[in-house]
């Protein structure tokens, strides 16, 4: 066994020291977690073919030559923003434990994201979805509380289907909410959502349970916590019956929820806090929804956009004469 493959072998611990710390006071998601996990590990089998390890001085021309493998094998600008996350996280970590004495990354610029403005549905299509007549079986009145508040509170899925009785206060109208890094925020559900969701826990989820017991809101016929993506396949389904044939899932709900309030004047701050965005940036990217919106109906009704049309129209039809 060489030596290089000795030190990978001697550094998982390490690798796994740092993922722990990020998990424990960075409050990161098991999902992201995962992915710096894979991230680093594609790092460390490039720098392996270059005979280095994950803690030596890695040399600029290594690093701009990774770099430019990412390119070549055209991943997402988003992957490769994460990616340089991962590694300038891990360098940063080996400075502080005076492994290493600088960051290699410290003067390696940061890539840019593609900025990529989210699919929403627009407001009669979240009518129809949400008001669409049902038959009287349990699982269709519980898959209409579902949607209901998925987009009344813009859940993300994961934490609808794994939302419980102990988050829910009525008497408030409002959901405790555990989002991403265990993070707790407080959610609004409306009049509406309310309403359906007393009908349900007192009609329908007993009649699902069959005197089983569970903690869990959302239950199946055999008492067991809804899935992920069974929530997308009932979604899927609903929206085909109103006539919605695009691709659809339950964030779209989400990213609805958040661009129909700031369409409706409210304030930027209050939606992040009502989403549970760590960064105000995040929230920001709907108000690029927003403006792309006003454009259209700039264009579309705005005096002089009107006549341009009309001209344009009007030379076209005199060049085919």
């Amino acid at each position: 066994m060489t030596t290089a493959h000795t030190s990978v072998l001697l550094l998982d611990p390490l690798v796994e020291r740092y993922l722990s710390q990020l998990r424990v006071e960075g409050g990161l998601a098991t999902n992201t977690l995962e992915s710096y996990r894979r991230d680093l590990f594609r790092v460390q089998r490039y720098l392996l073919r270059h005979r280095l390890t994950m803690i030596d001085v890695v040399p600029p021309p290594i690093i701009r030559s990774f770099l430019a493998s990412l390119k070549q094998e055209s991943l997402a600008a988003s992957s490769v923003a994460r990616m340089l996350s991962a590694m300038r996280g891990w360098y940063r970590f080996l400075v502080r434990e005076k492994i290493l004495k600088a960051n290699p990354l410290c003067d390696v610029a940061t890539a840019r994201r593609a900025v990529r403005l989210p699919k929403t549905l627009t407001l009669q299509e979240v009518t129809a979805l949400l008001e669409a007549p049902i038959r009287d079986r349990a699982e269709d009145r519980r898959d209409r509380v579902m949607l209901e508040l998925l987009y009344a509170s813009g859940l993300r899925v994961s934490e609808l289907v794994s939302l419980t009785l102990a988050q829910i206060d009525l008497d408030l109208g409002c959901l405790r909410v555990m989002g991403k890094g265990g993070k707790e925020r407080v959610a609004p559900m409306g009049q509406t959502a309310r309403d359906l969701l007393v009908e349900y826990l007192e009609q329908v989820r007993p009649a699902l349970l069959k005197r089983r017991s569970s903690r869990h809101v959302f239950v199946s016929r055999r008492g067991h916590e809804l899935t992920r993506q069974g929530c997308w396949k009932l979604l899927a389904l609903r929206a085909r019956r109103v006539g919605i044939f695009k691709p659809i899932s339950p964030h779209m709900l989400r990213h609805s929820f958040a661009t129909h309030l700031l369409e409706g004047g409210a304030d930027l701050r209050v939606v992040q806090a009502m989403l549970g965005h760590a960064d105000i940036a995040t929230t920001q990217i709907y108000t690029h929804v927003d403006r792309r919106r006003l454009k259209h109906v700039h264009r579309q009704f705005f005096p002089r956009q009107l006549s341009h049309r009309r001209s344009v129209a009007e030379r076209t039809v005199r060049r085919q004469q």
